[in-house]
């Protein structure tokens, strides 16, 4: 069972509800510590006291804040306790919205809200299928981690669930990193889009939404750990180079992921129209060839008319001089 980090009590209106806030993902990346590499030591961090240059314990260390070099303010945990806020010990609901109104990038972590015993079972099952029915999400706000913080109630199974969120002045403005213009025809569109639809799906599960990264790391610790040799990296796949043909690389990519589907990739696999301007740019090619045929063909007939008159000539030529050696 996850350990509860916070407590406090949701204010829905005049209806509150005690809760226990508990983390709602789990992180299973491979942890490294930092040794000496001559003799595998640990290398720790020591926290030392400044004045009497010496390591200070866990429990002699608290928080403060500097307001001058020479004046610092202590801060016990007790004060952040007792903020002055009504937030300090309660997620206070000031507003819902629709889910999809909501930008992905303001989302933080999500923790899993458990009532506070048989007292608060009702009130929370209230708010849960009110939620649920009502298609939206609470906007709310609360103190945790010493500071104040935005949040959105939402319903994941038969559990609420918050999710922290970053204020709107977190979020960096994008402008700088706008690409430049291009120009895209309206048939790329329309095949990067029939190759969304072929790539879509109802879950992200299977082999292509596991952690292959930390199975390698796990199968190289294993190795070294029995002494085997390290498994083989595989070939790196040959980068395709520079895309000179952008609906080539679409509809390949449309037959591609037919394939993986076990769909058939044959008869339909050209089912999409061409830029115009590719069937424009062929047409001026078409018709200097043809004239360069019909060039052709006078020169060959105008060169056999010029054979065939001189052949004639040169026949008349001989026979008046036959004639002429007769008399």
């Amino acid at each position: 069972m996850p350990r509860t980090i916070w407590s406090g009590a949701i204010s829905f209106g005049l209806v509150t509800v005690p809760v226990h806030v508990a983390s709602a993902t789990e992180d299973h990346s491979v942890r490294f510590h930092q040794y000496h590499l001559e003799d595998m030591g640990r290398v720790r961090v020591r926290k030392f006291c400044e004045v009497e240059d010496r390591e200070v314990r866990s429990d002699e260390i608290g928080k403060g804040y500097e307001l001058t070099t020479t004046q610092v303010i202590p801060i016990t945990d007790e004060d952040l306790r007792n903020l002055p806020l009504p937030t300090a010990k309660a997620l206070e609901i000031h507003g819902f919205v629709p889910w999809e109104s909501i930008d992905p990038l303001r989302i933080g972590e999500g923790y899993y809200l458990q009532p506070d015993g048989q007292v608060a079972a009702k009130p929370y099952e209230l708010l849960r299928q009110a939620l649920a029915r009502s298609a939206r999400v609470a906007v709310t706000k609360f103190a945790w981690s010493g500071r104040e913080r935005l949040g959105l109630l939402r319903v994941r199974d038969d559990v609420i669930v918050l999710h922290a969120m970053r204020w709107p002045d977190e979020v960096r403005d994008p402008s700088e990193l706008y690409p430049p213009a291009a120009d895209v025809s309206d048939a790329e569109v329309d095949e990067a889009v029939e190759l969304i639809e072929r790539m879509t799906t109802d879950r992200l599960e299977g082999p292509d939404f596991v952690d292959h990264y930390t199975e390698a790391l796990e199968k190289i610790i294993e190795a070294k750990r029995e002494d085997h040799a390290l498994p083989e990296a595989p070939e790196p796949e040959k980068p395709a180079g520079k895309v000179l043909d952008l609906m080539a690389a679409l509809q390949e990519s449309v037959d591609k992921a037919k394939a993986s589907r076990g769909e058939d990739t044959g008869s339909d696999a050209q089912v999409h129209e061409m830029p115009a301007k590719k069937t424009t740019a062929k047409a001026p090619r078409k018709k200097a060839a043809a004239k360069k045929t019909a060039v052709a063909k006078t020169t060959a007939t105008a060169k056999t008319t010029a054979t065939a008159t001189a052949k004639k000539t040169g026949a008349r030529k001989s026979s008046a001089r036959k004639s002429r050696r007769s008399a």
